[in-house]
């Protein structure tokens, strides 16, 4: 384009059609509250020299706070506001997301980056709960910080990788889930965690504007991407039909 060598190339036409995608997330992936915990547990025993165990607070914040990978990777000690006892809160402004080496400019696999779908500046508060506090309290007291006070880093204080929680949550499957449920979908994986939060915070009854905010998501996307997860919809629907019917 900027050599406005585009217009010379001539186009014939083509039959092929791009296939058609769903953006509705599969409500057979979603864990509920039993399953996540179990799952958790599970990380807890993956492993070698707590290899499991230091990833444990990493998975809770995807389920708890509905964070993606990529911005629980990126926390640092410094957006975390972790009292004693009661709710918490996160501030999420940046990601780090795992990119080709030759698409960034440090030559890191993982480069930082704003918020998905937000301004470069903007900062996403998310409340959490007391139990995702005390896991984040006990996890910095038993592995420390990180360079520039991150969270969670790798046995060599690097950036966690994907590969490596990926095959962590991999095995802890296996170790929470009958062998039915792990050849399932059920929570395949780790950003699955996300899904479930989310999902669970929209069947609690929390309003849709509130999750969405939490989830750094739109109220048109939020409702767009989870409305087969929102369990007893149908239910209510047929009974105002059933109303409407016999008036």
């Amino acid at each position: 384009m900027e050599l406005d060598e585009l217009r010379q190339i001539r186009c014939t036409g083509s039959s092929w059609k791009p296939p058609k995608t769903t953006e509705t997330v599969d409500p057979r992936i979603v864990v509920n509250p039993r399953q996540a915990q179990e799952l958790l547990t599970a990380v807890t025993y993956i492993g070698r020299r707590g290899r499991g165990r230091r990833l444990t607070a990493l998975f809770a914040c995807m389920y708890y706070a509905a964070l993606r990978p990529a911005e629980a990777i990126a926390l640092r000690k410094e957006d975390c506001d972790l009292p004693k006892a009661d709710w918490g809160r996160l501030l999420i402004d940046a990601s780090r997301p795992k990119v080709n080496t030759q698409w960034t400019d440090t030559g890191d696999a993982h480069e930082e980056r704003g918020l998905k779908h937000r301004g470069q500046d903007d900062v996403r508060p998310v409340p959490i709960p007391p139990t995702l506090v005390k896991i984040l309290r006990d996890h910095i007291a038993e592995f420390g910080l990180g360079p520039n006070g991150r969270l969670f880093q790798s046995e060599r204080g690097g950036v966690v990788a994907s590969t490596a929680y990926t095959e962590v949550w991999q095995e802890a499957r296996k170790l929470a889930f009958t062998p039915a449920q792990v050849a399932s979908p059920l929570a395949k994986r780790p950003y699955d965690l996300r899904h479930a939060a989310v999902s669970l915070w929209l069947n609690a009854g929390v309003p849709a504007p509130e999750v969405a905010e939490r989830a750094g998501h739109s109220v048109d996307v939020l409702l767009r991407v989870y409305a087969k997860c929102i369990d007893g919809q149908q239910e209510i629907a047929n009974r105002r039909i059933d109303d409407a019917l016999a008036a």
